[in-house]
This record gives C-alpha cells, sequence and structure tokens, in this order.
C-alpha cells in the first residue's frame, strides 16, 4: 500500500501496527480527533506527504524526524504548542504548513531544512524567529502573518524569495500583487501605489515612514 486516506472520520488514535506500512508515501488524517501520534510513525520512511489537518495534536513525537523523504508536511490547526528539535531532520521537505496553532517558538533547527520553498506560520503566537530561519534560502512563501512579532532577525534578509526593496523603482516595476509582507531595507521616495493586498511592511529603524501612504489594514513594524 503506498495510499492511505482517513479523513474525516472520528480516530482519536492510531494503532502502532500503523509502523507496518514501510511502503506507504502518502497519508492522510485530516479532520479526526487525534490526541497523538504513536512512536512507530517514524517508520514510514518511505512516507513523501503527511496531513494532519484540524486533529488535537499539541506535540509531535520526536521520531517524526525519521522520515526524511518527507516532502509536505500539513500541520493546520491541530493546536500545536511546540516543535521538536527532530522537524531539522527532513531535509528533504518542500511544504510546511504550520498555520493556526499555538506556537511561540520555533527551534533552531528549522534553519536545517534548505530545501523548503513554502513555509506558512499564519496565526501564531510568534514572539520571535531563530537567527536560523535566514539558512532557508530557497523559501518562495512565507506567511508570518498574525502573529506577535515584535521584530525580525537580520538573517532573513538572506532569504531571496522575501521581498527586499531596496529601490523605489524595483517595487514599482516588479512588486507581485500578492506579496502581503514587504521589507524595506532603504527608501528614498515615497510610495503611493502599494498593492491592496498589502498587510505588513518592515523598515529599518531610522527610516521616515511618512513616505509610505498605507493600504487598508496595513501596519508598518521595524526591524
Amino acid at each position: 500500500m503506498q495510499i492511505l486516506f482517513l479523513s474525516n472520520n472520528q480516530l482519536c488514535n492510531l494503532p502502532s501496527e500503523i509502523g507496518n506500512l514501510i511502503n506507504l508515501k502518502y497519508l492522510n488524517l485530516n479532520y479526526n480527533k487525534l490526541g497523538d501520534l504513536p512512536a512507530e510513525i517514524g517508520n514510514l520512511h518511505n512516507l513523501q506527504s503527511l496531513s494532519l489537518e484540524t486533529n488535537k495534536l499539541s506535540k509531535l513525537p520526536v521520531e517524526i524526524g525519521n522520515l526524511r523523504n518527507l516532502q509536505k508536511l500539513d500541520l493546520f490547526n491541530i493546536q500545536l504548542l511546540s516543535l521538536p528539535a527532530e522537524i531539522g531532520n527532513l531535509i528533504n521537505l518542500i511544504n510546511l504548513n504550520l498555520s493556526n496553532n499555538e506556537l511561540q517558538t520555533l527551534p533552531a533547527e528549522i534553519g536545517n531544512l534548505i530545501n523548503l520553498e513554502n513555509l506558512d506560520l499564519l496565526n501564531n503566537k510568534l514572539q520571535t524567529l531563530p537567527a536560523e530561519i535566514g539558512n532557508l534560502l530557497n523559501l518562495k512563501c512565507f506567511n508570518l502573518l498574525k502573529n506577535k512579532l515584535n521584530s525580525l532577525p537580520k538573517y532573513i534578509l538572506k532569504i531571496k524569495y522575501i521581498l527586499i526593496i531596496n529601490e523605489t523603482s524595483y517595487i514599482l516595476n516588479n512588486l507581485d500583487l500578492y506579496n502581503e509582507i514587504l521589507i524595506f531595507s532603504k527608501l528614498t521616495t515615497k510610495l503611493n501605489n502599494l498593492p491592496m493586498n498589502t498587510k505588513e511592511i518592515w523598515i529599518k529603524t531610522g527610516i521616515q515612514n511618512s513616505n509610505i501612504k498605507l493600504p487598508f489594514d496595513c501596519v508598518i513594524k521595524y526591524y
């Protein structure tokens, strides 16, 4: 068996025998009532996609770090309080959805996920980010909205796909209408044409924000 869909049931737990399905590549457990995962989940070495959306998993077993072939991990809305350091072992991960949880911090080991392209942290309780987040140089989509961030680590500026604006002409000509977070390292002229989707603008401390005409419901933060 390579594909197993068990979504939209009333599962409260999984038997340890789930670990015997060593050929499994896709496992979908969305919309159940799982309160924990057995350690044997770590035996699924061939797993490429694991979806656990909308369960009650406040923590993950450390054995999750054994799933080194995993490319997609969906942990949306599972009441997650923390991530184990072993998450950093998932070096082939491309998509990681951690939105709608209770995360206050991220382990430094998240910086090991160098192949990660999509990281969704929407609607958590993050107050800081580890400096190692700057190692995720292949990130293309990085959602930090609806957290409690008051600052960004300077290393975040190494991530090439986060829109970092050095010159005003760049934003005028190349701005993606779907970018919700903009980071300015330099601002020399007024900006009047930011897209309505813009939710957060980060600028270096000391830059005058009077040069920015904000879209509705958009806020300015400093790094």
